[in-house]
């Protein structure tokens, strides 16, 4: 039996900023080395709770590798075959790679209500409105973490079966109420890679991208997508592009 969706939203309307200020956002345009993202977002969390740096989205690719967070259990990690990085952000195992779309959101929950279980359905709501765009139906599901698609096929016996499969993965660090770490939103890595784990502790499902579902979409089509969804749940933005690194 499927699960459901969950019921009773938070009230969001706190995330907006009262000022008005635009959020930086910010794209890199080559792979970064996961552990410049860290050390940048320790930096930049420092800095804007210390009222010296804007909030900032920020917008990147990762060489392939495997991310734990703090609920990561040993068994769950099958097959290193790319580099293993134990982070302090929240959840399990997750895999990053070329045609996954990170966005690192540092974000100044001070000013945006202080409400954390608001902040995380924020970001799936982010995450829903952005797959909007590509006609995909997405939603979330009680007790399992991340964004998930219900997939419809004929079986083997020519019923009609179904399934839900994740297309897109939170784990979130809030430190002095600024937050930092992000989401993943799969576009179009490659799909193989997730056997090396249990992606986010879940055996009982699969994952899923954009091109998986058959969807021709380019990265700067889902990151036009991310944006306009990004600005009604949260606010304005103001762009930029890097080379890389900030």
């Amino acid at each position: 039996m499927l699960s459901q969706p969950l019921s009773s939203p938070p009230d969001l309307t706190r995330l907006r900023r009262d000022d008005g200020r635009p959020v930086q956002w910010v794209t890199a345009l080559a792979p970064v080395p996961y552990e410049t993202a860290v050390a940048f977002m320790e930096d930049r969390v420092a800095a804007i709770h210390a009222g010296e740096a804007e909030e900032m989205i920020w917008l990147l690719e990762h060489p392939p590798l495997y991310t734990g967070g703090v609920s990561a259990k040993a068994d769950d990690l099958i097959d290193a075959r790319f580099p293993v990085f134990q982070t302090g952000r929240g959840g399990q195992y997750t895999y990053h790679a070329p045609g996954q779309r990170v966005a690192y959101v540092m974000l100044d929950l001070n000013r945006r209500g202080r409400d954390v279980r608001a902040f995380v359905r924020g970001l799936e709501q982010w995450i829903i409105g952005a797959l909007a765009a590509f006609n995909v139906e997405a939603d979330v599901r009680d007790g399992r973490v991340g964004v998930w698609v219900e997939r419809r096929f004929v079986g083997d016996d020519g019923s009609a079966q179904a399934r839900e499969d994740k297309i897109a993965a939170i784990g979130v660090k809030v430190r002095r109420w600024v937050s930092f770490h992000g989401i993943s939103l799969n576009v179009e890595p490659d799909l193989t890679h997730f056997d090396g784990i249990v992606p986010c502790g879940i055996r009982e499902h699969g994952v899923t991208s954009l091109a998986d579902l058959g969807l021709i979409a380019t990265m700067d089509d889902a990151d036009a997508a991310l944006k306009a969804s990004f600005e009604r749940v949260f606010g304005p933005t103001e762009s930029q592009s890097t080379r890389g690194e900030t």
